[in-house]
């Protein structure tokens, strides 16, 4: 298929702001994405319920089930969709708590169109580089020390037979760390490859990803031969057990 003929990118838009809602669809549609919108939580969830999309654009202080709670209800259905947060509150607690609930990247109000149509890319050619590297059998499916991780669908087995749903970010932390199995990978790559370096505060979330990739695939989390810390560096991913 030429590029000509490709569908472009789906985008939803939930934000209550009229105004701000029209500047964005209008530079989203410049940039060549088809946009649809939504004013609140409720109507976003039902959109999402009947659609597909690439992206959400998701305020935060929206009427009724505020932006994190919609986030939290689409990860918990399983919809992996990437989010991009939109906020006037631009405390970095709060970044954490929303970029914790599933989103992708957080920018606060007022924002320069020309960052939020970057971010809008980054966001994009980072799920872009999921999915391609996700693409065949051989690297769609991660076997380790028992464990069975589907990259595709977003769904584990553990050693012990438990059936694991990975969050997407999870799922993208675990495909980084495969793609350089055996060797050191910074906390500021791992930032960099699956989130973009500037949207936390500190490399300490990591830490926390890393934590609840060792209780799903660690036999012993307290003493991991899997996912290794490298003392003041990253993390070293084995896939087998160096015992």
């Amino acid at each position: 298929m030429s590029q000509a003929t490709a569908r472009p990118t789906q985008v939803l838009v939930v934000e209550d702001d009229p105004h701000l809602a029209a500047g964005v669809h209008e530079n989203l549609r410049a940039e060549g994405y088809e946009v649809s919108g939504a004013s609140d939580g409720e109507q976003a969830l039902g959109w999402l319920r009947e659609h597909e999309c690439g992206l959400i654009v998701l305020d935060v202080m929206l009427p009724g089930i505020d932006g994190f709670g919609v986030c939290r209800t689409l990860r918990e259905q399983g919809n992996n969709t990437p989010v991009l947060f939109l906020t006037a509150r631009g405390d970095p607690a709060d970044r954490v708590r929303g970029l914790e609930a599933g989103g992708d990247d957080y920018l606060a109000k007022p924002f320069h169109l020309q960052e939020f149509l970057l971010r809008v890319r980054a966001i994009l050619r980072r799920w872009d580089w999921y999915r391609n590297a996700s693409a065949t059998a051989a690297t769609a499916v991660l076997r380790f020390g028992g464990n069975e991780v589907d990259f595709r669908a977003f769904r584990a087995r553990s050693w012990n037979g438990q059936m694991q749903e990975l969050t997407e970010k999870e799922a993208m932390i675990l495909k980084v760390l495969a793609e350089h199995a055996g060797e050191i990978v910074s906390r500021e790559d791992l930032l960099e490859r699956v989130w973009g370096y500037d949207v936390f505060p500190s490399t300490r979330t990591v830490d926390n990803f890393i934590l609840r990739l060792r209780k799903r695939f660690e036999a012993d989390p307290a003493n991991p031969k899997h996912f290794l810390t490298v003392w003041g560096v990253g993390y070293r991913f084995l896939a087998q057990d160096k015992s």
